[in-house]
């Protein structure tokens, strides 16, 4: 999956878990792109099976879907603990980053980080 795709699912998920429910609409305010952007990645996840559409436009994750985006997630939280635990940087720092690195960390890396941090928990 591209990196934009994993943004929707993982923004789909969080506001999910935040409202309850989920339209086109939510996520384009979300991620602050326009409703034709968000629309056509809506049909492209539809489309790999990753959520649904109900008649009244709310999105729901398929299995998959949330499979997806829970791992997707776990990476970002991780991935944000991990840099403010060893770089020192501000929360915002490290979230902005580790937006990015999700994305194409390797899943050796990405073992070994959490490895580490369950290592060196609290200390």
């Amino acid at each position: 999956m591209h990196e934009s795709g994993e943004d929707y699912i993982e923004t789909i998920y969080l506001l999910k878990k935040k409202k309850g429910t989920v339209r086109s609409i939510d996520v384009a305010n979300e991620l602050g792109f326009s409703r034709p952007s968000v629309s056509r990645a809506v049909g492209i996840l539809k489309e790999n099976g990753l959520i649904t559409v109900e008649q009244d436009g709310e999105l729901t994750l398929t299995e998959e879907g949330l499979k997806t985006a829970k791992h997707v997630y776990e990476k970002h939280t991780n991935l944000t603990k991990f840099l403010m635990m060893t770089a020192g940087v501000s929360a915002e720092v490290a979230e902005n980053d580790a937006c990015r690195i999700e994305h194409i960390i390797s899943p050796e890396t990405f073992r070994g980080i959490k490895k580490y941090m369950k290592e060196h928990k609290e200390q």
